[in-house]
C-alpha cells in the first residue's frame, strides 16, 4: 500500500532561509525607456472614418452638380 503524504501544517512557523545575510544578491539598476507614441488602431480608425465622410460628401455634391445643377462645388458641371 502506498504511503500518503502528510497534510500541510497551517499553524507552523515559516521556514527560515538558509542563505546568510552576507550572500545577498546585488541587483543592478535598470533604466526604463518609454517608446515614442505611434499611431495605433484607434487613431487609424478615426482617420479612415474622416476620409470616408469627406469623400462621401464630395461624391454627393458632384452627383448633385452633374445631374441637377445643384451643390456647392460642382454647380456649373451640369451634364443633363
Amino acid at each position: 500500500m502506498a504511503r500518503s503524504r502528510s497534510r500541510s501544517k497551517r499553524g507552523s512557523k515559516p521556514a527560515k532561509s538558509r542563505r546568510s545575510k552576507k550572500t545577498e544578491e546585488v541587483v543592478e539598476e535598470v533604466e526604463v525607456v518609454e517608446e515614442g507614441r505611434r499611431l495605433g488602431i484607434d487613431d487609424g480608425m478615426v482617420i479612415i472614418t474622416f476620409l470616408l465622410i469627406v469623400t462621401a460628401f464630395f461624391i454627393t455634391d458632384y452627383l448633385l452638380g452633374a445631374d441637377y445643377a445643384q451643390g456647392l462645388f460642382f454647380k456649373g458641371k451640369f451634364a443633363g
